[in-house]
């Protein structure tokens, strides 16, 4: 007996459902379009057809997968941040709607020369050069395969000729002087770690979470070395847990930014 394209969503609906997943009706259609490979918006285009058993044994993967509460982008490998479709695997942290409050400030001033530090992804780098035609950049992360992940996705915006990707501890390996930096830091207090959801806590790079015991200690070696790095007059704009902008503002206002 075959099914349906809308039957096979109910079915991985309730099975989602029955494993304590919250988005369950979302995450089902967006896993089935993914086992389908078509958007999500097409799924009621092919409603009514027959689901093909290769789309099935995909499909059952993937439900499989996010039962174990791996997040829907890592499973599917995309995310889409700003209206463009970023690659994200378990080496990098999954871009949140949150950072687009950030793109957004950085988009209210002019800037030429823009620093990422901790790229990830290279969502917010990207991002930034693919608004601004004219600026060019530099992303920096610790981790090897995060700036694997961070080039894949420069060659997919076709960005290689304006962003430089290094591998860098912070500023060691970064020269010049910019107009703008910009980071989405480890954050999270290490006696906060056991609170966050398993989607993150199991499956999101640990370093890309918690700096260590305070949570703020990646904030301060960025104050501690920002003003070499920043043109007269440039920014830095900071990513920053929920109530830690108070602490924070006070380590940049320490060294002498406003």
């Amino acid at each position: 007996m075959s099914h349906t394209v809308q039957d096979t969503i109910r079915a991985a609906t309730r099975e989602l459902t029955a494993a304590g997943i919250d988005s369950a009706t979302i995450d089902a259609r967006r896993l089935v379009a993914h086992a389908l490979a078509i958007a999500p918006d097409r799924l009621s285009l092919v409603a009514g057809d027959a689901i093909m058993p290769a789309a099935l044994g995909i499909l059952d993967a993937a439900i499989a997968a996010r039962v174990d509460r791996q997040p829907v982008s890592q499973i599917i490998g995309r995310r889409m941040f700003w209206g463009r479709d970023f690659k994200v695997t378990p080496a990098v942290l999954d871009p949140r709607p949150e950072t687009e409050v950030l793109i957004g400030a950085a988009l209210a001033q002019p800037y030429s020369r823009l620093l990422d530090l901790g790229t990830g992804s290279g969502c917010i780098l990207l991002t930034l050069l693919a608004e601004n035609p004219g600026a060019s950049g530099t992303g920096t992360d610790i981790n090897e395969d995060a700036l694997k992940i961070a080039g894949e996705n420069r060659a997919a915006l076709q960005l290689e000729g304006r962003a430089e990707l290094s591998p860098s501890d912070w500023f060691q390996n970064v020269t010049g002087r910019y107009d703008l930096i910009v980071s989405n830091p480890p954050y999270i207090a290490l006696g906060e770690m056991a609170t966050l959801a398993p989607e993150v806590l199991k499956w999101e790079p640990m370093a890309a979470l918690t700096p260590g015991e305070s949570g703020l200690e990646a904030y301060e070696i960025i104050a501690a070395n920002v003003v070499n790095f920043l043109n007269p007059g440039g920014r830095v704009l900071l990513e920053v847990g929920p109530t830690q902008a108070p602490a924070v503002a006070a380590l940049f206002r320490a060294r002498g930014l406003e």
